[in-house]
């Protein structure tokens, strides 16, 4: 794919995996638009951008939000030929003593706003005949329970998260379609996420005693997937830290 002068939308864009992949995206030529709340962090990433990036404040919780900034894109910057579904929280929300709006938040973030993002790039790429790429930013917890009740609807989330790529990957197979989904699951990365979920003390307890890895490590592995011929789709890839024990990643 050739992505010089290219569209592309990065979800929770303005801190961690999403900062990181917005600078990787720009350093191809691509045009990057940042989805995120915080669009003066956006804005601030990279100082001569060329007029390629553009910020727009959007809460992912807020379907209506999230379809006016597709169609924004789409009137102002040009169809979308990659989109990185990468905005997520975790938060500290068992079953039996679970906060329901706390439930929600996680779930509306985590998979909705995912599922929504997955149904405007794929009609905006078929309207356009654009073979694009979308890229969703899930976690090694969609892929097997951290043993924590604390996690479960983070875990849930991500679970979810794997289940409906496949099946997006499968729609889009039965349509005759060559747009590519994959789900990328990075183990630790060192980003302010759990810091915001559960607090500094947790934060800096749990990176002092596990291996992680760099958002820009999951920014090149976006790179790497972008460079793939179309002929191929990696549907599921997981990067983890090097010696990490996956029943241990956990903030407690």
């Amino acid at each position: 794919m050739d992505l010089n002068e290219k569209v592309a939308i990065v979800t929770g864009a303005s801190a961690g995996i999403g900062a990181a992949t917005v600078k990787a995206l720009l350093n191809l030529g691509m045009k990057v638009v940042g989805f995120a709340r915080r669009k003066e962090l956006i804005e601030s990433l990279v100082e001569n951008h060329n007029g390629k990036l553009f910020a727009r404040c959007i809460d992912m919780t807020k379907p209506q939000e999230v379809l006016d900034g597709f169609d924004w894109v789409t009137k102002n910057v040009g169809p979308i030929h990659v989109l990185i579904n990468n905005a997520g929280i975790a938060r500290y929300a068992s079953i039996l003593s679970g906060n329901f709006e706390v439930w929600k938040r996680i779930m509306d973030t985590n998979f909705m706003s995912v599922a929504i993002g997955c149904k405007e790039a794929v009609k905006i790429m078929r309207e356009h005949k654009i073979d694009g790429y979308i890229i969703n930013i899930n976690s090694v917890h969609g892929y097997y329970d951290c043993l924590d009740s604390n996690l479960i609807m983070y875990t849930s989330s991500k679970s979810a998260l794997r289940i409906m790529t496949e099946n997006v990957r499968l729609e889009l197979a039965k349509i005759g379609s060559n747009i590519r989904i994959t789900s990328l699951a990075p183990g630790l990365v060192k980003t302010d996420i759990v810091e915001s979920g559960y607090g500094k003390d947790k934060s800096d307890a749990m990176y002092d005693r596990l291996p992680f890895i760099f958002a820009e490590d999951i920014a090149k592995t976006i790179v790497y997937l972008l460079s793939t011929p179309p002929r191929m789709n990696i549907s599921e890839m997981l990067v983890r830290p090097t010696g990490e024990i996956g029943t241990k990643i956990s903030p407690m």
